[in-house]
């Protein structure tokens, strides 16, 4: 068996490097093995390289498709790929779906009730015939300060 390519490993002896240099070097290293492979594979995808270890590509892709064909088509692209000196070693790749970064949209704080509306809620709880209503309406108007000071 081929022995495992070792992208990361820290060529210096000087027990000082830094690990700041060090991570730095090891994501610029992905950055390359990204580069190489990226033309390669199916498109439109941004494929990210998880893991490169005993000739075994993982990679990772937010298209189900994409990752589909790759998966399928794993003999064309060890292929591809090994033809590449980075990848000489390539025996398998292991394709993984990777979830989408969705952005959070920014909540609402609920602000608090005027005493006013307090009031003119109350009055109309009072005034509604379905009793059901009538009480969530009340608990709404007396309720609805207390919560958005504990929520804010």
């Amino acid at each position: 068996m081929a022995q495992p390519h070792l992208f990361f490993k820290n060529l210096q002896k000087d027990q000082k490097s830094s690990a700041a240099k060090s991570l730095t070097q090891h994501v610029l290293s992905w950055q390359k093995l990204t580069q190489l492979l990226q033309p390669i594979l199916p498109q439109p995808e941004h494929w990210q390289i998880a893991c490169y270890r005993h000739g075994i590509l993982t990679l990772s892709g937010e298209n189900q498709a994409m990752v589909s064909k790759v998966g399928y088509l794993q003999k064309h692209y060890v292929q591809q790929l090994s033809r590449i000196e980075a990848f000489k070693d390539l025996q398998e790749i292991h394709v993984r779906i990777r979830t989408k970064n969705v952005k959070k949209t920014h909540e609402v704080v609920p602000q608090p009730l005027s005493t006013e509306t307090q009031n003119m809620l109350k009055n109309a709880a009072k005034m509604v015939n379905d009793p059901k209503l009538s009480q969530a309406i009340y608990n709404f108007a007396s309720h609805r300060n207390k919560k958005a000071h504990y929520e804010s």
